[in-house]
């Protein structure tokens, strides 16, 4: 058969705009498909944004460990990997306690400047201020879960030993006061350190004790902090003191600001000197223009309504000018 001549011509041409067909048709699906994506991606994005409960700023940061940290100018083995992951969760805790840290500081605004002169006194490197604070977070009634108390956290059986002079019983406990239990911090801590020729051994001897300190090392035969193992909340004591230091000398640099006059103070006071007994607190308040609440802010050693005193022993009141 012989096919006309015309539809030899037109056969290219449909080709060519069914080839057209296709390609127009290709263009628009991929165009509608990148459309849609965009759209879900953009919800996406508003829900995830919905979600989030912090502002947008706020970040969870690795932090980088500082190479040249000491204790008491004795030198952190940083690049021992064991000491930098200790050391990395203790910042890592107190950098992003927000909170805590804040408080810490502003308490030690009020604090620091009673048990500093005291430390350097005593012949105690001004490190160990930092311990008071792994403490009892610079809070004289905050007793720890085995009711160590006061500000260094002295146990009741511990704080009537006689060498540290420290009066300790239901009516008066010495441990609260903030002038006395510091003495008796340094006395603790410069015979740990007469005892073991460091002052980080020191430190950890203050959380496990002295003598349990003292079995590890010999019987690991080790001679320093870093190179013992002790059990666990002694190995994290020391880098906690460590990373609290650390915070706060350097507050900005960990996202702490405040103003001056955001800190916490010390009342002004002035000191009445008692060698009798007290029979009613509360009276004896009044009777000097404040009440019961007051009195014992300034003094917590006092435990009860009265002052028992039968010795008539000189005590000191501290009282709100």
């Amino acid at each position: 058969m012989t096919i006309p001549k015309q539809l030899i011509m037109n056969r290219p041409i449909k080709f060519l705009a069914i080839l057209s067909i296709v390609f127009i048709s290709g263009i628009l699906i991929n165009a509608t498909q990148n459309t849609s994506e965009e759209k879900t991606q953009s919800i996406d994005d508003t829900v995830k944004q919905s979600d989030k409960n912090t502002s947008d700023l706020y970040e969870i940061k690795a932090l980088k460990i500082p190479e040249n940290l000491s204790f008491a100018g004795e030198r952190v083995p940083i690049e021992n990997p064991d000491i930098k992951e200790r050391m990395d969760r203790e910042l890592l805790v107190n950098t992003y306690w927000q909170s805590n840290g804040l408080l810490i500081i502003k308490r030690a605004n009020k604090i620091f400047p009673i048990i500093e002169p005291i430390l350097a006194e005593n012949g105690i490197p001004d490190d160990f201020k930092y311990l008071a604070v792994a403490e009892s977070a610079l809070l004289v009634n905050n007793p720890s879960s085995a009711n160590a108390s006061g500000l260094w956290h002295f146990l009741r059986s511990t704080a009537k030993e006689k060498r540290f002079k420290l009066e300790v019983n239901n009516n008066v406990d010495e441990r609260y006061n903030i002038e006395k239990s510091t003495k008796a911090a340094a006395i603790y801590l410069n015979a740990a350190k007469n005892k073991f020729g460091s002052w980080t051994l020191a430190a950890a001897s203050y959380n496990a004790g002295i003598g349990r300190v003292s079995g590890n090392l010999k019987t690991q035969q080790v001679d320093n902090y870093y190179d013992a193992l002790l059990p666990d909340e002694t190995e994290r004591y020391v880098f906690r003191i460590l990373a609290i230091k650390e915070v706060m000398t350097h507050p900005e640099k960990y996202g702490f600001t405040f103003e001056k006059e955001d800190l916490y103070t010390q009342p002004e006071t002035y000191t009445v000197e008692v060698d009798t007994v007290i029979t009613n607190i509360a009276a004896f308040a009044q009777k000097f223009g404040t009440n019961y609440k007051t009195l014992k802010i300034h003094n917590p050693w006092l435990r009860e309504n009265k002052l028992n005193n039968k010795s008539r022993k000189k005590y000191y009141i501290k009282l709100p000018k």
